[in-house]
């Protein structure tokens, strides 16, 4: 397993390989990501995991500063799941001009849901992939479907820009309470771990209604609301989707995802559930 620092050194080590793999991530490594390596591996000779807490992507008074780094437990963790390199830059080495003077920038839909309260969030996160796909030359790159729009703009933007690049979606991990795994919940309390599975259990219970027939969706959403909120929650938003292009779901719709993102303590969670059936 080889630890790349600089993009020089890791633009001479992908001569040597044929098909590459790529899993981005910001590290502070948990199973959720371990996933997305076993995945790339079968679709790829070699796997490059990218760590690099990206500032361009947090808003003011986010959590970049304390986002954890953890690159030595990351490194062991993936070098026993069978990653080939990690390539771990400095901000100096991804931002040489200290700071970021072109950018990608998505259609309107990261000004909505999870964008509404996280402006430039999705520009600065499809500017670092885009200079990691140019880095790195990935044919395939892995991303976790826990953050579902984020993945919907990564494949517009693959598609958009005539990125020769396959993008595989991974299924979400979970605790057995049914909470998604995150980087995040190392800041929940104990107490707080406990009860976030409401959450998941939340959308569980809209996705049953909706096979069941419910097509009320905005009364789904807003029981779902209302329930989180006398639990102590503070929500974001919960809402049902088109899944393909996350636009406001249709009664006619048959593929929909419910995605939501909300605050329990101090930690902003998010979390969503695909529904698929046949009229």
């Amino acid at each position: 397993m080889h630890l790349i620092h600089t993009i020089t050194e890791l633009r001479s080590w992908r001569q040597e390989v044929k098909r590459v793999a790529l899993v981005p991530t910001m590290g502070n490594l948990h199973e959720g990501h371990l996933s997305l390596v076993r995945t790339a591996k079968a679709h790829a000779h070699a796997v490059v995991v990218s760590i690099f807490v990206n500032r361009i992507q947090f808003g003011v008074g986010e959590d970049f500063d304390r986002y954890p780094r953890t690159l030595e437990q990351d490194v062991k963790k993936l070098t026993a799941a069978g990653a080939d390199v990690v390539f771990a830059p400095a901000e100096s080495e991804l931002y040489p001009n200290g700071m970021q003077r072109y950018f990608v920038e998505p259609p309107a839909i990261q000004n909505e849901l999870c964008g509404r309260s996280r402006p430039g969030h999705f520009r600065g996160v499809a500017t670092v992939v885009t200079k990691l796909f140019n880095i790195v030359q990935p044919d395939v790159a892995c991303f976790g479907k826990k953050d579902y729009q984020q993945l919907a703009v990564i494949k517009g933007m693959v598609q958009d820009l005539n990125m020769n690049i396959e993008i595989i979606p991974v299924e979400i991990e979970r605790a057995e309470t049914g909470l998604a795994l995150s980087s995040r919940n190392g800041y929940l309390t104990e107490d707080e771990r406990a009860q976030a599975a409401q959450l998941s259990a939340c959308l569980r219970n809209m996705a049953k209604a909706i096979e069941a027939g419910n097509r009320d969706f905005a009364a789904l959403e807003n029981d779902a609301v209302m329930y989180l909120q006398q639990h102590g929650w503070q929500v974001d938003y919960i809402e049902v989707r088109q899944a393909q292009t996350l636009t406001k779901a249709q009664i006619s719709d048959n593929h929909l995802v419910i995605v939501a993102a909300a605050v329990l303590g101090n930690t902003r969670l998010i979390d969503n559930i695909e529904v698929c059936f046949s009229h």
